[in-house]
């Protein structure tokens, strides 16, 4: 039992032994990289000390001094000239192999007139001043209808209906009369009597002329002298019936919509815009339709009105484009898929939009000063187009930006930026004193002939015993 017990003593005293040997040669190691860093044999460029010293494993973990993670590797050294030298805080410096390997591309930022190609959908619809709503002057009653159908082609003057009007037979009647008056008197050697025979003559017929009573209706009239029982309603323009809104043996008043005419020729078609997109767009621009339905067929027109308010639901801005539609292929109702091409340029500074990195409200991107050297630029971006965009300060012509590898950049210029803050001289501010120094200053600032507290705590003191030496005489 005893030697067993000198064995256990002799193992734990030499794995004490080599823990602090390790500790001691870790210790040393670490003090040794500062004393070198402290004589100008630091692991910088020049022999120069490093900002601080990172973890190899998590950048975020940095130390002031050499020291080694939890496994025991070493940390990575900062230095001043893995930057951009002279250049803004998180300015950094790559070997530019390695910029290759990391796949880092530049472009130059180009002025240039920018224009854009606008696509959104579009749905067909009447042209609205070529739609026609029928109705009576006059009530009465329909007889027949001879286009009873919609979709039905109508040309101009085609007879839509017939019906029976009292009005209308009382009109007749008066015509009759007034152009029987006109052939007794038209030879009267008194000028008053064949003037007023004649105007009576073209008061009524005026009257049924208002009526919308049709033209060979009124010849047949004046041939036969025979007042007829029913009149003809004729299509006032050339198109498609879309709407009938009656049927044989209906009353009718002028306030009956009979019938609804469009004319096909032209068609309007409604596109939606985005606010940001409004500003590209004018009238005259030209615009392009394609159909589903009709594969291969392009249609072009022209937008010829910018709505002056936005939809409230969908915040999109409508535009009208009118298209040529002879061959009728363009059916109201249809949805296609419009491009505009706009004649607005903007002349600007332009790069590509991969190159700009936005976070939050603010934008920035990285501009190459020199091989393997880059630094940061917060940017005031403007319009966009055709994947670029608009610099409007931050970048000089010329100047060659990163579009691509930004990322990795960016991670290495913040490690940069917050090393140079954590290194960078903090403001002096004085402490307020507390309310014990406080009260000590002002105790030493008091004095009376130049004599401060504890000279007159003296005086006190022997001014009480004079007075006390007094009393007992």
């Amino acid at each position: 039992m005893r030697n067993i017990g000198m064995m256990i003593a002799v193992l734990i005293a030499g794995l004490a032994g080599g823990y602090y040997f390790s500790g001691m040669q870790h210790e040393g190691s670490v003090s040794a990289k500062a004393k070198s860093a402290a004589k100008g044999n630091g692991p910088c460029a020049g022999g120069a000390q490093p900002l601080m010293w990172r973890s190899p494993m998590n950048p975020s973990v940095t130390s002031p001094k050499p020291s080694k993670d939890s496994m025991g590797m070493d940390y990575i050294p900062v230095c001043a000239d893995d930057g951009a030298g002279s250049g803004p805080a998180g300015a950094v410096k790559i070997d530019p192999t390695v910029t290759q390997e990391m796949g880092v591309r530049v472009s130059k930022a180009e002025r240039k007139n920018l224009s854009r190609a606008i696509t959104t959908v579009g749905r067909i619809t009447y042209d609205e001043t070529k739609l026609v709503t029928l109705h009576p002057k006059v009530e009465g009653w329909v007889d027949q209808l001879f286009v009873d159908k919609t979709g039905e082609t109508v040309k101009l003057n085609t007879m839509l209906l017939s019906f029976y009007s009292p009005q209308l037979v009382a009109t007749q009647d008066e015509y009759l009369l007034a152009l029987s008056n006109w052939r007794q008197l038209k030879d009267s050697p008194y000028v008053d009597i064949r003037e007023g025979a004649k105007r009576l003559l073209d008061s009524s017929l005026d009257r049924l002329r208002f009526f919308d009573v049709a033209e060979h209706q009124i010849r047949a009239l004046e041939k036969t002298h025979r007042v007829r029982k029913s009149m003809h309603i004729h299509s006032p323009a050339a198109g498609v019936v879309t709407k009938i809104g009656v049927r044989e043996g209906a009353h009718v008043t002028p306030a009956s919509e009979l019938y609804q005419i469009a004319d096909l020729s032209r068609v309007w078609v409604l596109a939606d815009l985005y606010e940001y997109e409004i500003g590209w767009v004018k009238e005259g621009d030209e615009a392009t339709l394609k159909i589903a339905s009709l594969p291969g067929r392009v249609f072009t027109g022209q937008i010829t009105y910018i709505y002056p308010y936005l939809d409230p639901k969908t915040r999109t801005n409508k535009v009208r484009i009118e298209f040529n539609n002879r061959e009728g292929l363009l059916k109201p109702d249809m949805f296609g898929d419009v491009t505009i091409t706009p004649h607005i340029l903007k002349p600007g500074l332009y790069v590509p939009r991969e190159a700009v990195l936005i976070t939050g409200k603010k934008a920035h991107l990285f501009v190459q000063t020199a091989p393997g050297r880059f630094e940061p630029r917060t940017v005031k971006t403007g319009a966009r187009s055709g994947g670029l965009i608009e610099i409007l300060s931050g970048v000089h012509k010329g100047e060659l930006v990163v579009r691509s590898g930004q990322f990795l950049i960016d991670s290495e210029s913040s490690i940069r930026e917050a090393a140079a803050k954590m290194v960078a001289p903090k403001p002096a501010y004085a402490k307020p004193p507390s309310r014990k120094e406080k009260q000590g200053m002002e105790m030493k600032g008091m004095n009376m002939d130049g004599k401060d507290m504890q000279g007159m705590d003296g005086m006190k003191m022997n001014m009480g015993k004079g007075k006390g030496d007094g009393r007992e005489e």
